[in-house]
């Protein structure tokens, strides 16, 4: 049966390799305030393209932009995602994977063998490990597990002496003392989420310490399941702090992952991970501020009222539905956010700072470095610029890492994790 399975998907590799030779969407990259999206182009077969992971050979690291440089704080780690910095100093990085659904067909199992290949899918450590550079010198000398049998752990946050960790199936708190290195205690369950399709769970504290966010994606591309599958999904969840009250603060979100305050407005923003299936730039992943109660159009449309035929409508949510503020470009799966003041790397205004993991599904690949976009009077205000690229081989067949998680290290740097390299970077000036 492998066998036969891997015949086929040789065969529908060799017809989406003449798709894309023969179809490949070449417009712009939809990028920025008023990005120029193309008309949709439905695929009956989705594309499928995703480079080898091969990791980093030694003294092999990302292109740092101009004025910048870059080291490993860490490696060795087993797929890091995301990165929560201790009041203390300490580096936590939470190491977590997807796990593969039902294979059904003979797409499911390209589908599986193409992520596999990729270090996208495996078996998934569900901790969360601790850093600690002692000296300073910008590499850590120690490393501990801090918190282990946890259930793909993704977003993390602290507030007095309770550390909370986004699983996959819901918010737990755990107690913590400060400076210590392991939690034992057990958790306690303060929300639940459903499992399955898009997995991960960003947390975020709001500015006065009351409300806890959470990012959690759909279960499917376009409610391929129903929406009653849906429910409470594609969304950015609040919880009161101190009431214990969860709710749906806004919805039609796809998968937005990275969350991040503004602090001069002190709005929240989020990344977004934007539907497959209609072309290359078509729609665009975006960065967008998110109000209390609005609705961002999934799975009826994208990027404003532009409906998406595949779905059985909703005119009066079509209607409603808010435009995003940034387009970050078609599946570049942009992860990872942080808020960065001007100053923290040489030659940055204030801005926002994303992680983007790469694409999967498009004729030429996207993604697979970390942007920075400028701000002025809590708005985006200009195009983005580099970071961190060099992720990804020039002939896209292989990639030495991939981008997730963004935050600001202990000593001023920018830390980012890398899933496929396996490395926590670190950004700083070059003088």
């Amino acid at each position: 049966m492998a066998d036969i399975f891997a015949r086929i998907v040789a065969m529908i590799g060799a017809v989406m390799i003449l798709m894309r030779r023969w179809g490949a969407d070449t417009s712009v990259p939809a990028v920025g305030l008023a990005p120029a999206i193309p008309t949709a182009k439905p695929q009956g077969i989705p594309t499928l393209k995703m480079p080898t992971a091969k990791g980093w050979a030694d003294g092999h690291v990302p292109t740092a932009a101009p004025g910048l440089k870059v080291n490993a704080f860490a490696s060795g780690l087993h797929h890091p995602r995301w990165i929560h910095v201790l009041p203390t100093g300490e580096v936590l990085v939470a190491e977590a994977m997807g796990e593969s659904g039902a294979i059904r067909t003979a797409f499911d199992y390209a589908m599986y063998a193409t992520m596999k290949r990729a270090a996208a899918v495996g078996i998934s450590m569900n901790r969360i490990m601790l850093f600690r550079d002692a000296d300073g010198d910008g590499v850590a000398e120690t490393r501990e597990v801090f918190l282990e049998g946890l259930n793909r752990p993704f977003g993390m946050a602290l507030k007095d002496d309770v550390f909370y960790v986004g699983n996959t199936d819901g918010i737990v708190a755990f107690p913590y003392t400060a400076g210590q290195s392991r939690i034992s205690a057990a958790g306690k369950r303060l929300t639940t989420f459903k499992p399955g399709g898009h997995w991960t769970r960003s947390l975020l504290l709001s500015p006065d310490g009351r409300k806890l966010y959470a990012g959690v994606g759909s279960l499917s591309n376009i409610g391929d399941n129903g929406l009653e599958a849906e429910e409470e999904r594609a969304a950015i969840h609040e919880l009161d702090l101190e009431t214990g009250v969860n709710r749906v603060f806004a919805g039609g979100l796809r998968n937005p992952v990275g969350l991040a305050f503004e602090p001069e407005t002190g709005a929240l923003w989020t990344v977004v991970n934007e539907r497959d299936g209609l072309g290359d730039e078509t729609p665009p992943d975006y960065l967008t501020s998110v109000i209390d109660g609005g609705f961002y159009g999934w799975p009826f449309c994208y990027w404003g009222q532009t409906v998406d035929d595949r779905v059985p409508q909703d005119k009066v949510l079509v209607a409603s539905a808010r435009t995003p503020d940034y387009a970050l470009g078609g599946h570049t799966a942009s992860l990872g956010l942080c808020w960065m003041p001007a100053g923290t790397l040489p030659g940055f205004p204030d801005g926002m700072v994303i992680g983007q993991h790469g694409s999967w599904n498009r004729s030429t690949l996207s993604g697979y470095k970390v942007i920075f976009i400028p701000f002025e009077n809590g708005r985006p205000s200009g195009p983005p610029r580099d970071i961190l690229s060099g992720f990804l081989a020039p002939d896209e067949k292989v990639s030495y890492g991939r981008p997730v998680g963004v935050t600001l290290g202990p000593d001023g740097s920018l830390l980012v994790a890398d899933d496929v390299g396996n490395v926590i970077w670190r950004v700083t000036g070059a003088q």
